[in-house]
């Protein structure tokens, strides 16, 4: 079987049930059911400030791309749109299928596609600027920072190229395990680094200057008689506050560690393949079962636990307005109460799973739905 072959297979007994991970998938037809919404009293508004639509997501996680108060947002059929202020400016097809997006600065918008095809467009008038062929298939958001477009590929390579034309500059690579998981995280650029988690539960610092690793961090270690027991790894992006950078492994732990030295500074068990975020002195994460968690980010202490939405598929959080946000498999968008993890409001959305990461903008939160709904919305 080929590696990729491998690693289908290992989403399928991740998604169909069929091994002690079931508990992950909510249609399963044996093990647990996913939550049902129960009622409760609001303690605030959320309303749809604006909406559109792009193509359907397929099997890919698309997430929009922010830039000022300017929105960018791509479909699997090949859709590229430019929204200010909930309008169109532009919209185009890139010519063919796409898998990774969507990744802006103030000149360029850049997405992926399944065959490995890097492509930057004007953000002024969507016009191609240039192209450039990666390893594999770009299934995770382009990142853009101090001259360069990184990337991560299907194969876990990260690769970084000239933002003006496209030239490739670097490539790192590590080894990874037999089995791993489908990874759509985003690499983070961070002045003189890109921080990356990798298969094996692995934090990577790299230099942005010529891609060598500086340094490499224990998320989690792989346990288990099994190879899929064995799998931990970092699915999701890393993130970072102050001197902090922290990330969250499948089977693993979320730990947080020195910006420039890769020292440990703290870490607690706990399984996530959605991701976490960062808001003042919490750490926010989303674990495998669909629980939210509010961590002490000086000490990984335990602050509360909001439970309500097991197996609802939820996405990670993001800080909004003083309320924690997250959505589900049915395009259910929650507001949770900072102080104690209680719900403050509730917003439906087209009803489709919401896959990619939520990201704000100019005050709203954006959510992109599986069917290519793009929905700005305002909660307080």
């Amino acid at each position: 079987m080929t590696k990729r072959g491998i690693v289908v297979a290992l989403l399928g007994a991740l998604l169909a049930g069929c091994s002690a991970l079931d508990a992950i998938n909510p249609f399963a037809s044996s093990g647990p059911k996913m939550a049902e919404l129960k009622p409760f009293k609001a303690t605030a508004e959320a309303r749809v400030v604006w909406r559109d639509s792009i193509g359907k997501a397929d099997v890919y996680a698309f997430t929009p791309a922010v830039v000022g108060s300017t929105v960018y947002a791509a479909g699997s059929d090949g859709s590229l749109a430019r929204i200010d202020d909930g309008k169109q400016v532009w919209k185009i097809n890139a010519g063919q299928p796409l898998s990774g997006g969507v990744g802006a600065d103030r000149n360029l918008v850049v997405v992926g596609s399944p065959k490995g095809l890097l492509l930057a467009f004007s953000t002024d008038d969507g016009k191609l600027v240039w192209q450039a062929k990666a390893t594999s298939e770009i299934l995770a958001p382009p990142a853009l920072g101090e001259g360069l477009v990184v990337i991560r590929t299907g194969d876990n390579r990260l690769a970084a190229y000239d933002v003006v034309d496209g030239r490739r500059k670097w490539i790192f690579q590590r080894p990874t395990p037999a089995l791993s998981l489908r990874v759509t995280a985003s690499p983070v650029i961070e002045g003189k680094y890109v921080f990356a988690g990798f298969p094996g539960g692995k934090l990577i610092a790299v230099s942005v200057a010529n891609g060598a690793a500086v340094w490499e961090g224990t998320v989690a270690l792989p346990k288990g008689a099994t190879e899929l027991e064995r799998v931990a790894d970092i699915t999701s992006a890393p993130v970072i506050a102050g001197r902090a950078v922290c990330a969250v492994a499948y089977q693993g732990r979320v730990a947080c560690f020195d910006l420039g030295n890769g020292n440990l500074v703290w870490a607690r068990d706990m399984s996530s393949a959605a991701g976490l975020t960062i808001a003042k002195r919490h750490l926010y994460v989303t674990d495998d079962k669909g629980a939210v968690h509010a961590l002490d980010m000086a000490s990984g202490a335990s602050l509360w636990k909001q439970d309500a939405l097991s197996l609802r598929r939820v996405t990670a959080p993001v800080d909004h307005r003083g309320l924690v946000a997250v959505a589900d498999v049915q395009g259910v968008v929650h507001f949770l109460n900072r102080e104690d993890g209680s719900f403050a409001v509730r917003l439906a959305t087209d009803g489709s799973p919401v896959v990619g990461n939520l990201q704000t903008a100019d005050g709203t939160l954006l959510v992109q739905t599986s069917k290519g709904g793009v929905y700005a919305i305002e909660a307080q």
